[in-house]
């Protein structure tokens, strides 16, 4: 034990006693082997009549044309690109936990990395719905990319930002569905192995002959490096080439500089809390309590409230750059967005993103599951509003009065949008009934060092000085699944 051995004031990463490697498997393959319960149906059925409201909508548009949004001359981009923005905001935090923290060797991604990874291959699936429908001639979308065509020299437009777009979005999409696929590899063999009839052909197929060697796992953590290397620059790239599709042109509001970075923050803020969304709610339904912890629960609002603060900052840095420019065109947009029409959706922007993430400084309200929850929610209404405001309320006065025009939703782009949603937790529903919700070969990389019985069984050996071991219980309070009994006894 004394080779596995980490230091005591380390919080656990798995919490609970007597837990062995044949259990955390049937823990963490319970929901994928067994009928699902009745919350997952519930949410199921919500999710479906999402879905089923986005393909009525989108079969809509396709019909009768974008003129059944609620665009007009002056507002030529309103909810979609909204929703494409906000959408590739949120698949950031998978690529950020599985890359970078694996770079980092941050082992508490090991527990919430694989359904991060699935998050971010959801949600750019849900963007890229909004590039097709935007288009308004979907069939057409083949030739967004440089491939020869029957029209003989027909190119795309490499000066447009929005082919930008289309190649960041299909290099994401496609690094990080291969980074997720290698990842899954190890625990579809295991699942092959405890399965019988169609199941284990299945899953045999899936697994790619998987067998556990020391050779295959050698060549699995290398893969596993060289991903992670290729996703991290992807984490700043794509977002950067996103913000350009507004920083390259001359609208006020759009034509600033600080743009990459701000929509980088913004969109490791945005992701997170969906991150933060989906696992509260998963490890509640799916019991995995004990391998996500209130220690990556509280890591992850961290983050979020690191990376809010930077929002807030380049909110502040908005705001002094159109001051000190003189430009009147510029100070006016900012004005605007508090003592124009849309006046509402920028307290929501700001509220949402800055005011209630600061209460995360306290302890107490990182440690709150459910205040968590409800503050993972906020920050994602206050980041679509952002990206609304950015869009809509720059574009609906410009630098003619006399085209001045008001942005009203119709029902379709409430449907489309809402719809999105519907599919992205189907998706996610699906995926957590056939595959594993957490990794668990990586979860069983911790069992011997940084699990809460592993620490326990080194405190009554008597590794570790008396002091760390009262910081460490005293650390222990914060968390739901462990059995504070035992300490009072020891």
């Amino acid at each position: 034990m004394a080779s596995h051995s980490e230091s005591i004031i380390r919080e656990p990463l798995i919490t609970g006693k007597n837990i062995t490697y044949g259990q955390i498997t049937d823990d963490i393959l319970r929901p994928v082997e067994n009928m699902p319960g009745k919350a997952w149906w519930i949410g199921f059925t919500v999710a479906s009549l999402g879905a089923m409201l986005w393909v009525f909508s989108i079969s809509y548009t396709f019909w009768f044309g974008i003129g059944s949004w609620g665009l007009n001359k002056t507002v030529g981009w309103a909810w979609d690109i909204t929703g494409f923005v906000w959408w590739v905001g949120i698949g950031h935090a998978g690529t950020l936990i599985s890359a970078v923290l694996l770079l980092f060797r941050q082992n508490w991604r090991n527990s919430i990395n694989r359904s991060a990874e699935a998050m971010t291959i959801f949600a750019v699936i849900c963007a890229a719905t909004y590039i097709g429908a935007h288009m308004g001639r979907p069939w057409m979308a083949v030739y967004s990319l440089p491939l020869p065509n029957q029209y003989g020299s027909l190119w795309v437009n490499f000066n447009s930002p929005l082919i930008w777009d289309v190649f960041a979005i299909s290099t994401y999409f496609s690094v990080s569905l291969v980074f997720w696929y290698t990842g899954l590899l190890p625990d579809m063999a295991s699942i092959r192995d405890r399965a019988t009839g169609i199941r284990r052909r299945i899953y045999s197929v899936a697994s790619f002959g998987w067998t556990g060697s020391v050779k295959t796992w050698q060549r699995f953590e290398t893969v596993s490096l060289i991903l992670a290397g290729l996703s991290t620059p992807l984490v700043l790239s794509v977002h950067t080439i996103v913000s350009m599709d507004f920083a390259t042109s001359l609208e006020p509001g759009w034509h600033t500089t600080i743009f990459p970075p701000y929509f980088v923050a913004g969109a490791i803020f945005s992701g997170f809390a969906m991150v933060q969304t989906l696992l509260l709610v998963t490890r509640k339904v799916l019991g995995l309590e004990n391998y996500i912890t209130m220690f990556h629960i509280e890591s992850m609002n961290k983050i979020i409230l690191v990376t809010g603060s930077v929002v807030g900052v380049a909110y502040i840095t908005e705001f002094f750059i159109a001051y000190y420019s003189g430009g009147e065109y510029e100070q006016y947009t900012f004005l605007n967005r508090f003592i124009g029409p849309y006046w509402w959706a920028a307290c929501m922007m700001y509220g949402c993103n800055v005011l209630m993430t600061q209460m995360m400084w306290s302890k107490k309200v990182r440690t709150n599951i459910p205040i968590s929850w409800v503050l993972s929610i906020i920050v994602n209404i206050g980041m679509w509003f952002e990206r609304f405001v950015i869009i809509v309320v720059s574009l609906h006065r410009d630098y003619l009065p006399s085209s001045w025009a008001m942005f009203y939703p119709t029902w379709i782009d409430v449907g489309v949008f809402i719809g999105s949603i519907g599919i992205f937790f189907t998706m996610f529903l699906l995926f957590i009934r056939v595959m594993p919700a957490v990794a668990i070969a990586e979860v069983k990389l911790l069992l011997k060092s940084a699990s809460e019985q592993a620490k326990k069984k080194q405190i009554e050996e008597g590794h570790f000085d008396e002091s760390h071991v009262e910081f460490y219980k005293e650390n222990l309070i914060k968390f739901d699944s462990v059995d504070h009994s035992e300490y009072e006894k020891a």
